[in-house]
């Protein structure tokens, strides 16, 4: 298997609305569940793309690795999130674990098998159009001048996607958020400690990984004047 194994697995029923398909020659193959410490590599780039990877719990970065030790973050992945789906037969970006994050294997070539008419296959590329949907949003927020646009765009982006009872809880780190942005580490905290001086967004514990957005419409629109 040229998954890295995690370090704990245990076979669970299938999810993704329980994608094997109930009818055509051969069904999609849900395979078990991996659990992935902080860190771990879920696939390397260039190893060949044999399976689709379903959050179920926790969160993913793909990245790559630039000459002199830079890196690029080309996407976030969290819960319900399908991504690995290429269009060649191996891994342009490696994925990481941000978090401990636990994915669903589904093999690549039964999910290709099923054909398009299937509702469970036209559920997955749903979920993978979701995802090139934001990879079209990434290259526009790169063309951006603005760093200060940048990092707007991108809080705007996880409050639509990961909020839960108003509190954003951003699974990833600063240094991951300015590897994403083509900024650096030190652009993102003076974007955000400008914000947050601003009253557009809030801290409600000393974690500032989890804030409080106050005011979308001026987040939306806010431009760093000098």
């Amino acid at each position: 298997m040229l998954v890295r194994a995690a370090t704990d697995w245990t076979p669970r029923p299938g999810s993704l609305a329980e994608p094997r398909a109930t009818s055509g020659p051969r069904p999609i193959t849900c395979l078990n569940e991996f659990t992935y410490k902080r860190g771990e590599t879920i696939f390397g780039e260039s190893e060949p793309a044999e399976y689709v990877y379903h959050v179920k719990k926790g969160a993913a970065r793909r990245c790559k690795q630039l000459s002199g030790g830079r890196r690029q973050v080309v996407a976030f992945h969290l819960p319900g999130d399908v991504f690995g789906l290429e269009n060649g037969d191996v891994h342009r970006f490696a994925a990481e674990a941000i978090v401990e994050t636990t994915v669903q294997l589904i093999e690549r070539q039964s999910l290709e098998a099923v054909g398009e008419s299937d509702a469970a296959t036209g559920n997955l590329l749903s979920m993978a159009n979701d995802n090139l949907r934001h990879a079209e949003n990434h290259l526009l927020l790169l063309g951006r001048k603005n760093s200060m646009e940048r990092v707007a765009a991108f809080l705007l982006e996880m409050d639509e996607r990961i909020t839960a009872a108003r509190v954003v809880s951003l699974p990833m780190s600063r240094r991951d958020i300015a590897d994403y942005l083509g900024v650096t580490l030190e652009t993102v905290s003076r974007a955000i400690s400008q914000l947050h001086r601003s009253g557009v967004l809030d801290f409600p514990s000393n974690n500032q990984k989890e804030l409080v957005i106050l005011d979308r419409a001026q987040l939306a629109s806010f431009d760093l004047q000098g």
